[in-house]
């Protein structure tokens, strides 16, 4: 009975191998992600000199890839290893920090579908924290010139919000050859033209507003943005519906395996413990104690 009871409780090869493969994708993925932004830092002399990662007024958008490098690198390896070792701290770490991430974007989407307001200020004011920055960093300025080429936007709520950038604002002390413009990202496209012209926004702000929309786009990129998701509402609710499955059917299946090694170590030691107290079992361990008596 005992025997019959030990080989009741095995570990789903199924579901051992499918978190395994599923999470050794993310690892390295996680460790690409890190690796590209080691990369970027160091052609930027970051690495080189630490304090000039906080130096930078805006977002430096490396950090998006070492913060989710790190964090698919985190799970991947929590996952991966603790599947294939079949280790029940690593797939209960990897079970909680799925589920604190799980947590988190419940809320986040929460909150900011109550707080729309305070939302909208904060990426107001995120966005020109950014215009400030946007020549110090060229992957900030990538990032910015994709965002505005990509909604067709200029600015937080308009044009105007370029006079926050020491190149672009229109003081009468402003040397720069920019002043009073904005970046080629706001000007409207040319279908006919097959090279950007970047000194398209040139002196533009110093036209009355009746002229400037002949030439950038002049609506704002916080409600481009608005109506951007307001278009692709299913689209968006879809992925974060789809994400939120996925992580639920993650820890699911990982708690599943747990259970199971936690039942085939129980039952090990049951077995054990059996075999210990059977009259054959108790005849090898006086013959132990009388080897081990003697070799003494």
């Amino acid at each position: 009975m005992s025997g019959n009871q030990y080989k009741g409780h095995e570990v789903s090869c199924c579901i051992k191998y499918f978190i395994f493969g599923f999470n050794i994708l993310f690892w390295l993925l996680g460790m690409a992600l890190v690796g590209i932004g080691l990369w970027a830092w160091s052609e930027k002399g970051v690495l080189s000199n630490i304090s000039s990662i906080t130096d930078l007024g805006g977002l430096d958008p490396v950090w998006l890839f070492m913060v989710v490098g790190g964090v698919m690198f985190i799970l991947g390896f929590a996952g991966c290893i603790g599947a294939l070792r079949e280790n029940t701290f690593l797939l209960k770490f990897f079970s909680v920090f799925l589920g604190i991430i799980f947590f988190l974007e419940l809320t986040t989407g929460v909150l900011a579908f109550v707080f729309k307001d305070w939302i909208k200020d904060q990426l107001n004011l995120f966005i020109n924290n950014n215009i400030r920055a946007y020549r110090d960093d060229i992957d900030l300025q990538n990032l910015i010139d994709f965002t505005q080429e990509y909604w067709e936007c200029c600015g937080a709520f308009g044009a105007d919000d370029w006079n926050l950038n020491i190149y672009f604002n229109c003081t009468d002390g402003n040397p720069s050859r920019e002043k009073c413009g904005v970046p080629f990202s706001c000007c409207t496209k040319d279908p006919a033209e097959d090279v950007i012209n970047t000194q398209c926004g040139y002196d533009i702000r110093a036209k009355p507003d009746s002229e400037q929309k002949d030439y950038i786009n002049v609506k704002g990129c916080v409600p481009q943005f608005e109506k951007w998701l307001q278009d692709n509402l299913t689209l968006v609710a879809g992925i974060f519906i789809g994400v939120a499955l996925l992580q639920i059917f993650g820890i699911c299946l990982a708690q599943n395996l747990v259970s199971d090694i936690e039942a085939v170590r129980a039952s090990c030691s049951i077995f054990e413990h059996i075999s210990l107290n059977t009259p054959s079992g108790r005849i090898g361990r006086m013959n132990n104690d009388h080897l081990h008596h003697f070799l003494h």
